[in-house]
């Protein structure tokens, strides 16, 4: 397998996974409409590996547009990253999450059937398993039930209409990964998560918070049934999930296979500010305020399936993401 398209490859970890294709050897065109990134990062991308991948500015809601590229190229297979990512936006704006992310997909799968493109690897959510009775998170699990967001709720979509496609084609093949919560960057510092919009992940709160472009750091809600009181997720490695979509590559076989991509270990929003602390050497400054709507007291995968299946785990730490971190940040 040669070219791969890239959608929303630009973006965090569209771009991270992109110099770990490189790296293996795969031909990469990126399709992106700059929304929320910036095309600069290409330019990063080929200081680091030597090579610049093939850019198309393109929005996968303008079908035409999308159409027309597809004549004109031939791919293996698209890894399909593109798609709005903000929570608390898709609960005020459900209409336009679904137009964009659901909207995009469509077209992006009818062009990938008019022209024989069988293969697609695509970036979902552990948001897709909604409320569940406890917090280590399987692959067996149902999801759609309990999802809190619109964004969450586009992600289970189209993680149906993907095992719809392969039941209605014997030679569809689909990889759904589950992320959890990736953190950190390139240890070149070169490239990082870096969104035009506010941010609403953790991380890059954190790091707004740093360079003083944001206030405070707000915790939401101290009093969970944690150790510490404070809410815990499953921290992982942008370059540890990067390395999970080539891992992915390698496994594809028809019909669908999904992955959670997570570290298999929480950690909780104080245990972060430290290691923040820790890596910057600084203090950042914080406020409690009360728990948010829909926000589960502790969450992290269980990412044994990915081990066995794909030969693939984390090699990386929270420790790692933040000295990654201070790189970046002292490259701006």
């Amino acid at each position: 397998m040669g070219r791969i398209l890239v959608t929303g490859g630009t973006g965090y970890i569209g771009s991270h996974t992109i110099i770990e294709l490189f790296n293996n050897g795969y031909e990469i065109d990126v399709l992106d409409n700059l929304f929320n990134s910036k095309e600069t990062v290409l330019d990063k991308i080929e200081k680091i590996v030597g090579k610049r991948p093939i850019f198309h500015k393109i929005d996968l809601c303008d079908y035409d547009k999308l159409e027309k590229l597809f004549k004109n190229n031939q791919y293996d297979l698209v890894m399909h990253f593109a798609g709005l990512k903000a929570v608390g936006e898709s609960v005020e704006k459900p209409l336009k999450y679904y137009e964009n992310n659901v909207g995009g997909t469509v077209n992006l799968l009818k062009c990938m059937q008019k022209y024989g493109v069988n293969k697609i690897i695509f970036s979902s959510s552990a948001t897709v398993y909604g409320e569940q009775p406890i917090a280590k998170l399987d692959e067996t699990m149902q999801t759609g039930v309990g999802i809190t967001n619109p964004y969450g709720e586009t992600k289970h979509v189209i993680e149906e209409m993907l095992k719809d496609m392969a039941d209605s084609n014997s030679e569809f093949e689909a990889v759904i990964l589950r992320y959890f919560n990736p953190v950190g960057n390139h240890p070149s510092g070169l490239i990082g998560e870096d969104p035009n919009d506010i941010p609403n992940n953790l991380m890059p709160i954190i790091m707004k918070v740093s360079r003083g472009e944001i206030k405070e750091l707000s915790v939401y809600g101290d009093d969970y049934p944690t150790p510490d009181g404070s809410g815990v997720r499953d921290y992982i490695h942008v370059v540890d999930l990067a390395k999970g979509h080539v891992a992915a590559i390698k496994a594809m076989e028809p019909g669908i296979l999904i992955y959670n991509l997570g570290s298999g270990k929480g950690t909780s929003v104080f245990e972060m500010i430290k290691a923040f602390e820790s890596a910057s050497g600084k203090k950042l400054p914080y406020k409690i305020t009360g728990r948010r709507a829909g926000d589960l007291p502790e969450i992290y995968a269980d990412p044994r399936k990915a081990e066995k299946e794909l030969g693939w785990k984390t090699e990386l730490t929270v420790e790692d993401a933040m000295r990654d971190t201070m790189s970046y940040l002292n490259s701006l």
